[in-house]
């Protein structure tokens, strides 16, 4: 039982570090010499000074980034309800507060990643990693909140 809560708490953890990274990183979209993320657009000059303008402000992309800060705060959250629960839970009780800010982060974090994919301009630059992260952390995100439906505290 040790190793499953173990293995559940690590899972959680890559979740929660998968979307800050997505969050945070700059390259949603890259291409030649121009990076864009939910909050800048950066370009190196051929003199090689990086120049960074802001995002549009365009309402969708201000709701991926309210999607994506929301995703990570209920990961945050849930992890914390984990840890609370853990040791306050009766026995044979199931993480369901846990599960529930788990998957609405799942959700919010596919949400997010599908605004992006359907708004964003259509042009010569390629999704980027950090756009692979929010995807990757979507299904993981629904595991882990499954898990923790079927999970029960053991002695």
């Amino acid at each position: 039982m040790l190793l499953i809560l173990l293995g559940v708490l690590i899972l959680h953890l890559i979740i929660l570090i998968l979307l800050i990274v997505s969050t945070s990183a700059s390259a949603w979209r890259v291409g030649g010499q121009t990076s864009t993320d939910l909050w800048y657009t950066c370009t190196t000059t051929n003199g090689g000074a990086y120049r960074c303008h802001q995002a549009s402000n365009e309402d969708w992309i201000q709701a991926v980034q309210a999607l994506m800060i929301v995703a990570v705060l209920f990961c945050f959250f849930s992890l914390i309800a984990f840890l609370y629960q853990l040791f306050r839970l009766v026995k044979g009780g199931r993480f369901f507060f846990t599960a529930i800010f788990q998957i609405l982060a799942c959700v919010f974090v596919m949400c997010a990643a599908i605004i992006y994919t359907v708004m964003s301009p259509d042009d010569t630059l390629q999704f980027g990693y950090a756009y692979v992260l929010a995807w990757v952390a979507f299904p993981l995100c629904l595991i882990s909140g499954l898990i923790y439906i079927v999970l029960r505290k053991k002695e």
